[in-house]
């Protein structure tokens, strides 16, 4: 019989498709035919393929082959299709052994000289097909982030002639292992120590890691604030085995290496303000994750965050509650998680010194309305933390004592984050509206302080449950069971920013 069954992996976001490359051998004038909503770099694949069998001393059959991928509805681009495609060819002239095919499957681009080369999104694929139970091939090249699933078989190959031989059984593709990878080695983190004075921002600092937690930093250049936001990911706990392989599955789509000695450490992504939408939130043709995507379970900090476009910073309105994003175009539509922790700076008007000692603003009340005005109302709303740090004394930089280790202030946000997911599975922030009314319950004299502050400081229905996550955050700091006064005060100062 002169067809073949091929199996590999699409890649729609994060998500890995099932596509079956079926491979049939027909008389009539020799050429290849491929079909099942190819994309122009998988039409060129038969000139790769032929040429890459010929090149490897291989039969290319002279028949008419016709290559269907399937399902026929699914958008199939890359060069991911060259090897399924290829052994597919080989196994329908008989040149491979069908039955060698069973319970695997094959992702590649090939090169003319039959040589293997890395593609994007193998990791997603990885998963997928180790949830079925399947052996995955994969280019040399791909075995870093292949090797990271746990109980994965994946074999690596550098060529067609390798996989072909490994299928005949003349020899055994070595498998993908961690192990190996000895010449990478981990990045230290900045030290909170290095901060000297503000005091007041390192304690918002930690109550935002602590509950993962939305923080605007607002204060005259050089105070700080850009230095204080770098060291957050210091602090933060390090990602558990769930969270590093969804981030490593969307650093594999955008085609960003995994670095497998820090695969556990969170994000910090810091784009510049003329970053466009479509680079924060992601986009394109073909849907690609974006900076909010890539800074999955970690910081996106926006320095002078009003200095970005007013549209740029709204479309962050929607995945900051949600945790996802979802890119539609015409022929194309995609979701790649985005839960992350926002981080922004911002002076507190145009020239920078409103309210500084110095005396050297000029700005009228108009125009710092104006410039703070560049932040929308529904924007603020989603930020917890409001934060005006005030200039250091150079007496303080010169000869202020260095402030805790990032590791001490690590250990106290671990302690408070394990409290969190012991009652509610999540990060404070992360509650929902009837979580927040489990878990932040307050007695009545409570309720009479939070209600003027409401008042006072026209809070919306969204701030007010975020005073309650703050406050509650602040109590599992304080390895308390209930939300006191002194909690709940501490909660409220951080609205008073642009409330």
């Amino acid at each position: 019989m002169s067809l073949a069954v091929v199996y590999s992996r699409a890649q729609v976001g994060i998500v890995a498709p099932l596509v079956s490359c079926e491979v049939h051998l027909s008389g009539g004038l020799p050429g290849t035919s491929i079909v099942g909503l190819p994309e122009t770099t998988v039409k060129e694949a038969r000139d790769r393929v032929r040429a890459a069998i010929l090149n490897a001393q291989l039969e290319y059959p002279q028949r008419k082959v016709t290559v269907n991928l399937a399902p026929a509805d699914l958008p199939k681009e890359g060069g991911r299709f060259d090897l399924p495609i290829a052994l597919g060819v080989l196994a329908a002239n008989g040149s491979v052994p069908r039955d060698a095919l069973d319970g695997c499957e094959f992702i590649g681009e090939l090169a003319l000289s039959g040589e293997l080369r890395a593609v994007r999104g193998v990791l997603p694929a990885v998963l997928q097909a180790t949830r079925r139970g399947r052996r995955v091939i994969v280019p040399r090249e791909n075995a870093r982030e292949a090797a990271l699933v746990e109980d994965a078989d994946v074999r690596v190959a550098g060529s067609l002639l390798e996989v072909c031989a490994h299928l005949a059984g003349r020899i055994d593709l070595p498998h993908a292992e961690v192990d190996d990878m000895t010449d990478t080695v981990a990045i230290a983190s900045p030290c909170l120590s290095d901060v000297r004075g503000q005091p007041h921002a390192r304690r918002a600092l930690e109550v935002a890691a602590a509950g993962a937690h939305n923080l605007l930093l607002v204060g005259p250049p050089g105070t700080g604030k850009t230095m204080l936001a770098s060291r957050l990911p210091g602090i933060l706990p390090p990602l558990d085995e769930h969270e590093a392989l969804e981030l490593a599955a969307v650093r594999s789509v955008a085609g960003h290496d995994t670095d497998v000695a820090n695969w556990k450490r969170r994000a910090f992504r810091a784009p510049h303000h003329t970053a466009s939408a479509a680079a924060l939130v992601g986009g394109g043709t073909v849907p690609r994750p974006g900076e909010i995507s890539l800074a999955h379970h970690g910081v996106l900090f926006l320095d002078e965050i009003v200095e970005f476009d007013r549209h740029v910073l709204e479309v962050l309105r929607e995945p900051l509650e949600s945790g996802r994003i979802a890119i539609s175009r015409a022929a194309r539509q995609a979701e790649f998680p985005a839960r992350f922790q926002l981080v922004a700076a911002m002076n507190p008007c145009p020239c920078g010194y409103a309210g500084d000692a110095s005396g050297r603003c000029r700005c009228t009340p108009d125009m710092i309305a104006r410039y703070r005005a560049r932040l929308s109302g529904p924007l603020l709303d989603r930020i917890d933390l409001k934060l005006e740090m005030p200039r250091v004394a150079h007496a303080e930089l010169r000869d202020g004592a260095a402030g805790e280790h990032s590791a001490t202030v690590r250990a106290r946000v671990a302690s408070a984050r394990v409290r969190q997911l012991q009652r509610a599975g999540k990060p404070n922030a992360w509650l929902g509206n009837r979580e927040v009314e489990r878990d932040c319950a307050l007695d009545a004299s409570l309720h009479a302080l939070l209600d003027r502050a409401v008042e006072r400081l026209g809070l919306s229905a969204r701030a007010y449950h975020r005073v309650l996550r703050v406050a509650r955050t602040l109590a599992d700091l304080a390895a308390s069971e209930r939300i006191d006064a002194v909690h709940l005060a501490e909660a409220i100062q951080y609205r008073r920013f642009g409330a």
